[in-house]
Order: structure tokens, then sequence, then C-alpha cells
């Protein structure tokens, strides 16, 4: 890492830290985000914020600070994917050490991505409730198929209007467009697989 002109810390582009790029393109695409979405929301240039993304440019820990939170995820999120030339069996293993927390936001809720990377065509995620906790009112859209297998716990369920109480051992599958909702109604945890058709976290 160096400093720039204006006494930030930067990421260089030629250093271990340039697959950051990679990560906040992969990402935002996970988001449903354009390039332009995101330049506007961190206050940057389109051009900017795609040389970023290509490791042509240096990027300040500020600029990352404000990506991670527009994305809604720690900053060590860039840094934590190991790189597939490091290991083998980076593009098909995730160890449990690993495993990075997205979707920090949300109070009560704590979502860990089970896929390697967000460029396939399949993502899976563990998702933790808290008694209590949920995805809100507005719930979550769908933009593909997705489902989900429960671990532990209950899970309340609301797919077009339609509430569905799941236990342990019971698992679920939706398809088209639209949006639902879920909430653990138990005392306990409920512990979730899901797995997506296409990243949209």
């Amino acid at each position: 890492m160096k400093s720039d002109h204006g006494g930030q810390r930067d990421v260089d582009a030629t250093s271990p830290g340039a697959p950051a790029g990679r990560q906040i393109r992969a990402l935002r695409r996970a988001r449903g985000l354009t390039l332009k979405s995101l330049a506007t929301a961190i206050g940057r240039s389109v051009g900017h914020l795609s040389e970023l993304e290509r490791g042509v440019s240096p990027i300040t820990l500020d600029t990352l600070d404000k990506i991670a939170r527009h994305l809604d995820v720690s900053i060590s999120w860039f840094f934590s994917a190991p790189d597939p030339q490091d290991r083998p069996e980076a593009d098909i293993v995730v160890r449990r050490a690993h495993r990075r927390q997205i979707n920090l936001s949300q109070a009560g809720v704590r979502e860990e991505l089970l896929s390697p990377h967000l460029t396939g065509g399949l993502e899976m995620v563990l998702t933790t409730f808290a008694p209590g906790a949920g995805t809100g009112a507005d719930g979550r859209e769908r933009r593909g198929e997705e489902g989900g297998f429960v671990l532990h716990g209950q899970l309340e369920l609301s797919v077009d209007g339609a509430v569905m109480l799941l236990e342990a051992g019971d698992s679920f599958q939706m398809t088209g467009t639209g949006r639902h909702w879920c909430r653990n109604p138990g005392e306990s945890n409920t512990v979730i697989v899901w797995s997506f058709s296409c990243a949209h976290f």
C-alpha cells in the first residue's frame, strides 16, 4: 500500500490487493447495480469506478469504505477471498474459516456466502435468523429461481400472499419474479441454506 497526494492510503493495482477490483465488480453485479448507479452513490465518475474494477487505478481506502457501505459488506470482504492461484481448491471449496459475511445491516440476521465466488450461475448462502428476526415487511425481490433448506428452527415464509410455517428438515423453492419475506417465529435461532440461480444478495 502507498500514500497518494491527498494523504489517503491506496490499494496498489499491482499488489495482492488488485483482486479487490474484481470483487467490487462481482458484488456490484450480484446486487443488480450498474456502474452508473454505484458510481453515483459513492460520488465517483463511471470511468473512475470502471478503472477501479479493472485494476488499472489504485483504490483509496476511503473509496473502498464507501463502496463496502453501499454494498452492505465489511471492507475486509474485498481482501478475504483467496486468489485461485494461492490454492487449487479455491474455485471449488469454501472452508468454514473463509466464509464471507454479507448484508451486515440486517439486525438479528447473519448471512455467509457458501459459494467460492459470485460469477457462476448458482450461489449458496447460509443464513441465521435470531428469534423474531427476518427480512422485514418489504421482503426481498426475486430475480430468478431460489430455494432453501431449513437446518434448524422454524421459518415463517410468505410468497405472493401465502404464508407458510416450515420446520427443520423442510425445504422450499420459488420461481418467477415478485417479493417474498420470511422471519423466525421461534425462540431459538433458525438456520437456512439458500440457493440462488443467479447472485442477488
